[in-house]
């Protein structure tokens, strides 16, 4: 974390917009971030977000690719055109390449799929260049990026293990014994 910080702590602007609709995510990343050195500001919504981009454009930008109100590209886009140079970086928990391309033809620099690490961002954001960032120390498992999946799924169907079950095109009986056991490190 310090040579992250220190990084930071030379930047001319540490300003960050971090979005996001999960509350205690959004508190615990943004926290993160002023730990090692930004300057955040927390929005819930794209319509947050957007009259903060509007009031002070920041010099970075953490975004959730989907919530209740639109579409984190909406602000990728009120970014670029506010400050062309801000670096931007989108969160999902929607992990598909079509979505990761979408984001960066938007103009975001970077796509990680949630729940990412505090350094894993701030890599993300202080990359320069063409180069990618390193891959993260300890990245999740297969098994829990599976099971991470299946519970968004599962959330979005309003917890209903049917619709859930033919979603992911998953036998019913097998998706409940899933759902039964601890997630998977």
């Amino acid at each position: 974390m310090t040579d992250l910080s220190t990084e930071v702590a030379a930047l001319p602007d540490k300003s960050l917009l971090v979005m996001d609709d999960d509350a205690p995510l959004r508190t615990r990343l943004g926290r993160a971030l002023e730990q090692r050195g930004f300057e955040p500001t927390l929005v819930g919504s794209v319509s947050e977000a957007i009259t903060a981009v509007k009031s002070s454009p920041p010099a970075f930008a953490v975004l959730d690719m989907r919530l209740d109100d639109g579409n984190g590209l909406r602000v990728v886009e009120a970014v670029r055109d506010a400050r062309p140079d801000a670096r931007i970086i989108m969160l999902t928990g929607y992990g598909n390449i079509a979505t990761a391309v979408q984001a960066v033809k938007a103009g975001a620099v970077d796509y990680l799929s949630k729940p990412a690490d505090a350094d894993d961002v701030v890599r993300a954001l202080l990359a320069r260049g063409d180069a990618p960032p390193p891959p993260p120390d300890n990245p999740m498992s297969a098994d829990r990026v599976r099971w991470e999946h299946i519970q968004r799924v599962y959330e979005l169907c309003n917890h209903n293990v049917s619709e859930t079950a033919r979603r992911l095109n998953m036998h019913r009986r097998t998706l409940q014994r899933i759902l039964a056991k601890r997630a998977p490190r």
